[in-house]
């Protein structure tokens, strides 16, 4: 048994769950905490954070990680949303995390929010067997999710939520009649397309999440005399919560707020926000009747552990797909104009990745980020060629369909995109320069093995089958030590100067990194149908090595296993 905990790092509220799990993939919650930190404010975008709201913050963070020490958890996963994301100086909140709190913090993507979200939500409402419609409002955002069983058709994050409505319209929680009806008309015009969109794909439940949700449906549920109802029963219709939402607005202030019963102090001054934005929901999507949800993004953080470390028959989810691999393809294919160049790429790029494992010190979880900007490197063509480095940088770090990605780990892979070609990253680079140093020495290395990959099938014709470092293994670095081998393979009686001469050329930031003079030589396959080391077909036996000499230096060249077929890949 082992017992895990998972921190949702709120613009309004912190939530700290812990539970076990034992062999068989099930989990009992232990405990659980909430803290309203009121980390973001703003009436738009929530720019900064303010000194106060991260010296909160950090106090709650490290209360809630001696609480899951003292449970017994050996990981702590905390996840940010909205007002950390949106932060110009989030940076400095994450340092203070880790250094004064001992907290890893995870910013994520809206879209990633709604999906763990809904990874939560299906731990807790029997949803598998029908459409569904998810609305999660929060502080600073409020997430869309249609599903059909396990599977997200729709995920939408939108910057509407409880603070941010009432910071613009409501100040101090005080209501009037004409801002009220300022915030409507703000309402139904942000969700904009959202309406057609659900409308489209349909669904049989709604189903609502987190602490305003909840909050709106307690209070129905007294004003029709159920006292006693636990929140996995609660529901409410949409007369009932526009009888309530009436009476919240005509309130006028908080003080004036907490005489309807039910209302908790400390969200007196920002639930007519958080009510009028679900009553115009409720009326623009057709909501009759919503169920409540008592797991929501914590909920789904944890199960996204669980996941990540059960052998696929404990998943409990097993029936969701590999969401990180097909937003990955999704954005290759909608972008790439030769989507086999690129896996191609991919290939060779892995299999330095393997080679050179002793070196570069990278693990599992990194060689996916260093697959998936293989894939994407080059995406940035569909915009222009000119600089299509830098298009392919803004392409990937603003995707919608990056989906199970942290919103670092996108960072990362949008980086060596943006560096796989001209110049190589430097520190006066504000992008690069924002990342940790063990961050930079990550996006330098993958980076600098991209390069040589892409040298490698510099003419398109995939005539470098595979690639090898000469004296590599898995646990140890490369004998001599001012010398790095690495030995292409190439197609027989077929003209290779092009790419081993391109991947030469390009290997300037991979002796960069390893402090070794680069030596690419080339070894020609035997005729037949080329293999793969995965296949463990990989063998001396099958090749001869021919060397050549590349402007007055031996030559260099890769090659690599096909997509799929590799371990610990994306989707693997």
């Amino acid at each position: 048994m082992s017992v895990i905990a998972a921190i949702d790092v709120g613009t309004n509220s912190f939530h700290l769950v812990v539970a076990s799990i034992d062999a068989d993939g099930h989990f009992e919650v232990l405990t659980r905490e909430r803290e309203p930190v009121r980390l973001g404010s703003g009436g738009e975008d929530m720019k900064r954070l303010e000194l106060d709201a991260m010296d909160r913050g950090v106090s709650t963070l490290d209360r809630m990680r001696r609480i899951a020490d003292h449970a017994g958890a050996t990981s702590v996963t905390a996840v940010a949303t909205s007002a950390v994301r949106e932060a110009d100086n989030r940076g400095e909140f994450v340092a203070r995390a880790l250094s004064e709190a001992g907290v890893d913090i995870e910013v994520v993507s809206g879209v990633e929010e709604a999906r763990l979200i809904h990874l939560g939500v299906l731990a807790a409402v029997p949803l598998l067997d029908k459409r569904h419609l998810i609305i999660d409002i929060g502080g600073g955002s409020t997430e869309f999710i249609v599903g059909d069983g396990a599977e997200p058709l729709l995920l939408r994050s939108l910057k509407l939520g409880s603070i941010r409505l009432t910071d613009r319209f409501f100040p101090e929680g005080r209501t009037r009649e004409r801002s009220v009806h300022e915030c409507r008309n703000y309402i139904r015009s942000f969700l904009g397309h959202l309406p057609a969109e659900v409308a489209e794909l349909g669904f049989e439940t709604a189903v609502g999440s987190s602490g305003t949700i909840i909050a709106l449906a307690r209070m129905c549920a007294i004003r029709r005399g159920d006292r006693d109802s636990r929140t996995g029963r609660l529901s409410f219709t949409r007369k009932e919560l526009r009888s309530l939402t009436t009476d919240l607005t005509d309130a006028a202030t908080p003080a004036r707020r907490l005489a309807i019963e039910g209302l908790e102090e400390r969200r007196a001054d920002i639930i007519v926000g958080g009510a009028l934005l679900l009553a115009e929901t409720f009326k623009l999507l057709g909501i009759k009747r919503m169920e409540v949800s008592d797991y929501a993004l914590r909920e789904g953080i944890l199960f996204e552990q669980m996941r990540r470390a059960a052998a696929p028959e404990l998943d409990p989810f097993h029936r969701l797909e590999d969401l990180r691999r097909s937003g990955v393809m999704y954005v290759a294919k909608s972008y790439h104009e030769d989507l086999g160049h690129a896996e191609h790429i991919t290939d060779l790029a892995l299999e330095l990745f393997d080679g050179l494992c002793g070196l570069h010190g990278l693990d599992e979880e990194d060689r996916e980020l260093f697959e998936a900007a293989s894939l994407l490197h080059n995406v940035g063509i569909f915009i222009s060629h000119s600089a299509h480095h830098r298009h392919s940088y803004y392409i990937i770090r603003n995707s919608e369909h990056l989906t199970g990605f942290t919103e670092r780990e996108i960072e990362i892979i949008a980086q060596v995109a943006r560096y796989h070609r001209k110049s190589a990253p430097k520190p006066k680079h504000a992008d690069f320069a924002s990342l940790s140093r063990i961050d930079q020495d990550k996006v330098r290395w993958m980076a600098a093995m991209l390069r040589v990959a892409i040298g490698l099938d510099r003419s398109n014709r995939q005539v470098v089958t595979r690639v090898r470092a000469a004296g590599a293994t898995a646990d140890a670095s490369l004998s001599h030590d001012d010398e790095l081998r690495l030995i292409a393979r190439v197609s027989p009686d077929v003209d290779t100067s092009v790419e081993l001469f391109t991947a030469q050329i390009r290997s300037e930031l991979l002796e960069s990194v390893t402090g070794r003079t680069v030596v690419i030589e080339s070894e020609v396959a035997a005729t037949g149908k080329p293999t793969h080391p995965t296949n463990g077909m990989h063998s001396a036996e099958h090749a001869r090595v021919v060397s050549e000499p590349v402007a007055g230096r031996r030559q260099r060249g890769p090659s690599a296993p096909r997509l799929g077929t590799g371990a610990g890949g994306i989707g693997r």
